[in-house]
């Protein structure tokens, strides 16, 4: 048992929070303001609402030290990037005449502006704002953000702890600005960084700040000797600076490795380790460092991206052979609690065996909150709490929820052959041809069409009993018919019915499959106000009924061009939930890909020509060291390959993946097998039809000529130019012509003329390239 006397001091606190609000207020009141509803000075009065409550509930469920800083309009990193004064050229006229439009121009676009390329947060969902930068680039401190949030955390009563992107990551998630030479590596700032960050600590200090925790995430992937001494020399540095308060560093998602070293000797006062997962090896490494004597450590060892309840005993016996390596010892998740949903309590629809199973954001904050109590005063005062947790562990263990026996029988079935079309690609890319009849460069889309307020209406009425399923289906059977009219006269080569029937992506189909539960209540931000509520897979994976077919055919009924189908892939349905931690995720992926399988088959025997199985957090979903990476690959370019192995060679199978590093999974693109590949490509210019030429990429692909997450409307010129670059990497028999990604997010009006740039693009190319 820990005695009262050895850690009298330990600490709860967490690293970040959920900033939406209980009922998406933020969002609300940012796209209110960008629809002109809502004034900036009423936008910022939500926001340090929403700051004030989350503190206060944090405090009250016992975190005794809360984060600041973390709060953002809509990404922390573009939070970042005004704290260094690191604004793009383009963008700085906005931003001087007014902060807070040309904050949201950075990170949207204008029609006159394209914003800053948008990409995916490490292996998580949420997405940032890459910097960009030059050897000419100006850092100069804003710490007025920063300031505010702290003091209005400190006017409380409350103890509050600045959070910073640190310097070394936010170069190394940096690329060079457009006009830079591609070789340019903004690491090479560093020496002109460092004195913005000790001029924002100073700041910081004077406002009344104790401690200030710098993230360095970036140091958990594979670093080389060179970029570790930059970390080293940035916290040599920054610790040895005389105006500063203490400086905490944290980082997460993974093991540290040989950057654990570097921090455990750096001039710092303390070190935050996540103690999760992968993460755990951290846990030797650190003893092998020597511990952290005389410092601080903030141990996360709840897990802060999954929603299952934390194994307290562990954590507590984690938590005690951290105390002999450390100076103090306190207890945090292992991230930001940004990743999870707030509030588990909200869930009246799940079954409540399977709620105790669960751990949000406010429940997390408890077993935090109970941890830290019984590393500080002993397990005799949380004996109600631990026992309550043992129930619950051990009712999720032995429940029959998380087994069927027909399920793993038939995955464990599965043989290599499965996952294989038979038919090589050159033989199969023939007999498409001759069916599907397209001409060069195809034009499509990627699946959505906007979700307009009338759709969103019929659902809540679907659900207030205001209309009966009937009337429900009729309005998306004429959302089908207005989409699929809307295509053929813009001149789309092939179509898509539009998904006027879905939610989400992912969603939609776990509310279809046995072995997944839906949430009601449970968003998660995934970039700006884009929220998302992930499902949870609480047991095996099976599909009961046809879950697409139905609507695909009803729109191909309407039409004599090709329409697709529509499946969203199975390490993105892996990706985009929350995963059971319970059994290996390669296990779960091979049922999900059984499902979907399924779904397949179905789809062709009904008369579907063309199906789209997503997979966009394929390159997400990459662990964050290299070693690592073959065993996912393996698994999860199997996985796909068994959803779709089972077709004809004239069915033509395409996959689409959006805002991530491609360049880093070429070969595992290659290894699915598709037939046909889109990508995103119009923020960062085209990069990714170069990345697949240069590795001789043999089937047919597109980059993407419209990006979607900006309301502006790319001219036909402007596609033209992208197709241009496209084609001087990949030959016009095998480039499609597409947006980035699907169109849910988007308004008709924008839709409409976007599209008919692209056709027109599409067109004016084709009729100037040769016969084929």
């Amino acid at each position: 048992m820990t005695t009262k006397s050895a850690v009298a001091a330990a600490r709860a606190t967490v690293y970040g929070y959920p900033r939406q609000g209980r009922n998406r207020e933020l969002k609300k009141a940012i796209e209110g303001y960008w629809k002109g509803r809502v004034t900036a000075d009423a936008l910022r009065a939500t926001a340090a609402e929403l700051r004030s409550a989350h503190w206060r509930q944090l405090a009250g469920a016992g975190i005794h030290e809360v984060p600041t800083g973390d709060f953002s309009y809509y990404d922390h990193v573009l939070d970042t990037t005004l704290m260094v004064g690191a604004v793009p050229a383009r963008h700085r006229e906005a931003v001087h005449a007014d902060a807070l439009a040309g904050y949201f121009a950075m990170a949207r676009g204008t029609q006159d502006v394209a914003p800053l390329e948008m990409t995916k947060w490490f292996d998580t969902n949420y997405h940032y704002l890459v910097p960009e930068l030059g050897p000419d680039t100006v850092f100069a401190a804003d710490s007025a953000k920063q300031v505010t949030e702290l003091k209005e955390a400190l006017a409380l009563g409350l103890t509050a702890r600045p959070v910073l992107v640190g310097p070394v990551t936010y170069l190394l998630l940096a690329k060079p600005a457009p006009g830079v030479a591609a070789d340019f590596e903004p690491l090479t700032l560093l020496d002109r960084l460092l004195p913005v960050y000790a001029e924002v600590l100073a700041d910081l200090r004077a406002a009344g700040a104790e401690w200030v925790q710098l993230d360095e995430p970036a140091l958990v992937q594979d670093r080389t000797p060179a970029e570790l001494d930059a970390a080293a020399r940035a916290y040599r540095d920054l610790g040895t600076l005389t105006d500063r308060p203490r400086l905490l560093v944290a980082s997460y998602f993974d093991r540290l490795g040989d950057a654990l070293p570097v921090l455990a000797k750096a001039p710092v006062d303390g070190l935050a380790l996540d103690f999760t997962g992968p993460a755990a090896a951290n846990l030797d490494a650190l003893a092998a460092a020597g511990g952290l004597p005389g410092k601080r450590l903030v141990a996360g060892v709840v897990d802060g991206r999954n929603i299952w309840i934390n194994d307290l005993h562990r954590s507590l016996t984690t938590l005690g052979t951290l105390l002999g390596l450390a100076g103090q010892v306190d207890v945090a998740a292992s991230c930001s609690l940004l990743h999870v949903p707030l509030d588990a309590a909200a869930e009246k629809d799940v079954d409540p065996q399977i709620r105790r199973w669960l751990a949000f954001a406010k429940q997390k904050t408890c077993e935090i909150t109970t941890l830290a109590t019984g590393l500080a005063r002993g397990t005799d005062a949380i004996t109600g709490e631990l026992a309550a947790n043992r129930a619950a562990l051990a009712s999720r263990a032995n429940s029959p929820i998380t087994r069927d026996p027909a399920v793993r029988a038939r995955a464990e079935a599965v043989t290599e052959a499965d996952a294989r079309r038979p038919q090589p690609y050159a033989e199969r890319a023939a007999a498409q041809r001759a069916h599907l009849d397209l001409p060069l460069l195809p034009t499509t889309t990627i699946g959505s069409f906007p979700q307009t307020a009338e759709l969103r209406a019929a659902r809540a009425d679907l659900r207030a009993g205001r209309i009966d399923a009937a009337g429900y289906e009729e309005r998306i059977r004429a959302e089908i018919r207005d989409v699929i009219s809307f295509q053929e006269k813009t001149g789309l080569d092939v179509l898509v019915h539009g998904e006027p029937e879905r939610n989400d992506m992912v969603q939609y189909f776990a509310e279809r499959l046995d072995g997944y539960l839906a949430t009601r209540h449970g968003w998660v931000q995934s970039y700006g106000t884009r929220y998302v509520r992930p499902p949870i897979l609480a047991g095996d994976v099976s599909r009961p009924a046809p879950m697409t077919v139905r609507w695909t055919t009803y729109a191909q009924s309407l039409t004599g061009k090709p329409v697709k189908g529509m499946l969203t892939g199975p390490v993105t349905m892996l990706a985009w939930s929350f995963v059971r931690d319970d059994q290996p995720l390669a296990d779960t992926a091979r049922q999900v890909a059984l499902a979907l399988r399924d779904e397949v088959d179905d789809l062709e025997a009904a008369g579907t020509s063309v199906i789209q199985v997503d997979e966009p957090a394929l390159r997400e979903t990459l662990p964050l060291r290299r070693a690592d990476h073959p065993d996912y690959l393996a698994w999860a370019t199997a996985a796909f390959r068994l959803s779709t192995g089972g077709v004809r060679p004239d069915t033509q199978v395409h996959t689409h993946m959006c805002y991530a590093e491609f360049g880093d999974i070429v070969q595992a693109i290659d290894d699915l097998d598709a037939d046909v590949i889109s990508l995103e490509a119009a923020r960062s210019h085209m990069r990714v039809a170069h990345e697949l030429a240069a590795h001789g990429y043999p089937r047919e692909a597109g980059p993407g000529v419209w990006d979607i997450h900006s309301p502006r409307v790319p001219s036909a010129e402007e596609a033209t130019a992208l197709l241009r670059e496209g084609l001087a990497a990949i030959p016009a028999e095998r480039l499609w012509v597409n947006p980035d990604c699907g169109l849910k997010t988007r308004g008709w009006a924008e839709t409409r003329a976007s599209l008919e740039h692209l056709v027109a693009a599409a067109r004016a190319l084709r009729d100037r390239l040769p016969p084929s």
